[in-house]
This record gives structure tokens, C-alpha cells and sequence, in this order.
């Protein structure tokens, strides 16, 4: 079905690219919700990881060498919108209060429908517990093949992936219990 919409713009029944866009962000909200709290995603476990350069909002570059194979390393990839990663947000905090400074933990804005300012604005009202990178380019992404939002990887001193998950009922805790020595 095709209407016009009040400027004359013929539109389809996803209401021009407002209604696309909708669409897809639910598209994308389901795919999320779909995984389990431990499904398997990302890169299989008890794979190395490639050190990869992510920027900050400063665009300062973060080089994850210089944590990857030193310390377990907890990964989130997230975005202000995402409603998995804000029922996260409690299970962060808990494992960072447990873990402190024997476990860096990184937070991967994806940039998807982020501004820098919006991003700044999130932080400062939220104040999360991980050290904040803006992916603008996708290279965390793409180096940890993460599927969605919400999506978490644990890698542990040896470098290796020891642990991948989706969903909003993931136990960061337990899962840096097996490789926190």
C-alpha cells in the first residue's frame, strides 16, 4: 500500500525512512532477545585474539595489546539504546566490585545510531564500569566477530576467548571466577 505523506512524498506502509528505521531497530531488538544468556557467539572459545586499535570518544587510540595476554579482559559491545545492555549494567557493576583492577574491563560503543555527544551524555549519567571505546570503523567488531549489542566476550591472561554471551541474564561474575586465578 502506498500513501502520500503531508509534504507529497509517496511513501510505502513502513512510513518513509522513519518507519524503516523503526523497523530495523526492532529487526535488530528481536534478533537480540533471541539469544540465549550463554549462546554462543563471536569467536569460538579458546581462540586468540588479534590486538586490535579502537578509539575513544577523544579519539585517543586504545591498543588492546597492551592488556590482551596480561590480564582477563571482559569486553561488552554496547550502545545507549540498547535495553540488554542496560539490564547488564547490574551484573557489570557486581563483577567489576569483585574483580577491581585484576580484570580490565572495556565497554564497545558500536556507534549505531550514536553521536559522540550522545555517548558522552550516557556516560555521565550513567557512569559504567568499564573503560569507554568508540568503534567508529567496526574494528573490535569485526576482530571479535560480535553479533549484536549486549554481546560480551571474556578473554582470559592467556589471550584466549574463554567465554561469549548474549542476552540480559549473562553472570559476568561466574564466568571471571574460571579464569581470575
Amino acid at each position: 500500500m502506498t500513501t502520500r505523506q503531508g509534504d507529497g512524498r509517496r511513501v510505502g506502509r513502513s512510513g518513509g525512512p522513519r518507519g524503516r528505521r523503526t523497523a530495523f531497530l526492532l529487526a535488530v531488538l528481536a534478533a537480540l532477545t533471541a539469544f540465549p544468556a550463554h549462546a554462543q557467539g563471536g569467536l569460538a572459545i579458546g581462540t586468540t585474539v588479534a590486538p586490535v586499535v579502537v578509539p575513544d570518544l577523544d579519539d585517543q587510540p586504545f591498543d588492546f595489546a597492551t592488556v590482551l595476554g596480561r590480564k582477563p579482559v571482559v569486553v561488552q559491545f554496547w550502545a545507549t539504546w540498547c535495553t540488554i545492555c542496560e539490564a547488564l549494567m547490574p551484573a557489570m557493576r557486581a563483577a567489576k566490585a569483585q574483580f577491581g583492577d585484576r580484570v580490565e574491563f572495556i565497554g564497545v560503543n558500536v556507534t549505531v545510531n550514536q553521536t559522540p555527544a550522545r555517548v558522552r551524555r550516557y556516560l555521565e549519567e550513567h557512569n559504567p564500569p568499564f573503560r569507554n571505546l568508540y568503534d567508529r570503523r567496526g574494528a573490535a567488531v569485526r576482530a571479535f566477530e560480535a553479533p549484536a549489542t549486549g554481546f560480551i566476550a571474556i578473554v582470559g591472561a592467556d589471550g584466549k576467548i574463554a567465554y561469549t554471551g548474549s542476552g540480559p541474564r549473562q553472570d559476568i561474575a561466574a564466568e571471571l571466577r574460571k579464569v581470575v586465578r
